[in-house]
């Protein structure tokens, strides 16, 4: 009879961890619904995947700012340029764009966003894939450099220090 017990104990107690669980990524998920719903989001890039070549982690703090009004990219850039750098202070992919399309899809459990800026002349879209639970990777089509790719996370837009936040 006490086996029974035990047993039971321990089922009960699994339940309500497990729906302690599932709560929390409800509240995750809808947080990241808030997120992108508001366009008020930050990506922070951990690691890069250049197409050619073998992947970084990355150690600065590079992100993608996207706002209802304006996309800020601070990102490194690794790979193949097929053309000179018209602006030679940079070398990544830094940007503001005020003008820019940006379309969210819903998945099962992900958001597919593209972006498109008109006003950024290397740079032919965006596509950013966010998880619920918080994890994203981004995906750069260039102009005249190959493509490159980020992972990292999604935190709430909040102002930096950085000049243009």
């Amino acid at each position: 009879m006490k086996y029974i017990y035990k047993i039971a104990s321990v089922m009960l107690f699994l339940a309500v961890l497990g729906s302690s669980h599932l709560q929390a990524q409800d509240k995750e998920a809808a947080a990241i619904k808030t997120m992108v719903e508001a366009q008020n989001y930050i990506f922070k890039a951990q690691y890069a995947a250049p197409l050619a070549g073998r992947s970084r982690a990355l150690t600065s703090d590079y992100d993608l700012s996207v706002k209802r009004d304006t996309i800020i990219s601070y990102l490194p850039y690794f790979g193949r340029a097929y053309a000179a750098p018209t602006n030679l202070t940079g070398g990544g992919i830094e940007f503001t764009s005020t003008n820019f399309k940006y379309t969210p899809e819903r998945k099962k459990n992900r958001w597919e966003i593209m972006i498109q800026p008109k006003d950024a002349s290397d740079i032919q879209d965006m596509s950013l894939t966010i998880y619920d639970n918080g994890r994203a990777s981004l995906h750069v089509n260039s102009v005249n450099r190959q493509s490159i790719s980020f992972d990292g996370y999604i935190t709430e837009g909040k102002k930096s220090g950085r000049k243009g936040f």
